[in-house]
């Protein structure tokens, strides 16, 4: 991995140059957590561009790319998004939606995978913010019908979460938490049957 657009220019103020560089991608997972108290901070344009470019390479169904995301860093934008949920101050958030009408469906029971594939969209953006030292918060506790009225969103776009960003302002979690806030493996894992 080479060193992130932040480190180089000096963009965030978490994390050094030594701490963004040479991380592997499980360095990067375990790093990750949700961020609910930010600095002021607005993401950087590089740096969001780099958190876009992971959401829009991520894989979806028949490669049919459902996802409409919208970014909302304007004072204006951020006070209608916190009219239907609580954005800890973030200064940064992407509204991410699905297009029902341009979404796969699997042929044995016709299970639609908008969800699906907007959440493998949101996690690839949320991991590529981890690595550039950018907190992020996903949200899924929202009222869709506001989040519909203030964005305008037609019938067939649909909300399925928020993904808040900016730069921390409290004291990052520890990697190491996941050693006992998390299930084992062998509690979660099967190998053939259940």
């Amino acid at each position: 991995m080479t060193t992130s657009i932040a480190a180089k220019s000096g963009g965030g103020p978490p994390g050094s140059l030594k701490e963004r560089k040479h991380m592997s991608f499980i360095e990067t997972a375990r790093k990750r957590y949700s961020v609910r108290s930010y600095l002021p901070q607005k993401v950087e344009p590089e740096n969001l561009q780099l958190i876009l470019e992971a959401g829009r390479v991520a894989p979806t169904g028949c490669n049919n790319q459902p996802q409409r995301l919208i970014v909302i860093q304007s004072e204006s934008g951020l006070a209608k998004l916190a009219a239907a949920a609580n954005i800890f101050g973030a200064p940064t958030a992407i509204l991410v939606c699905g297009d029902n009408d341009n979404v796969w469906h699997r042929s044995y029971d016709d299970k639609n995978i908008l969800d699906i594939d907007v959440s493998i969209v949101t996690t690839h953006m949320m991991l590529q913010a981890s690595e550039l030292g950018v907190g992020s918060l996903w949200m899924c506790k929202f009222d869709p019908v506001k989040i519909r009225k203030e964005f305008s969103l037609p019938d067939n776009i649909i909300p399925v979460n928020i993904l808040l960003l900016g730069y921390e302002s409290g004291t990052p979690l520890s990697p190491d938490r996941h050693d006992t806030r998390r299930k084992p493996l062998d509690q979660t894992v099967f190998y053939e049957t259940l």
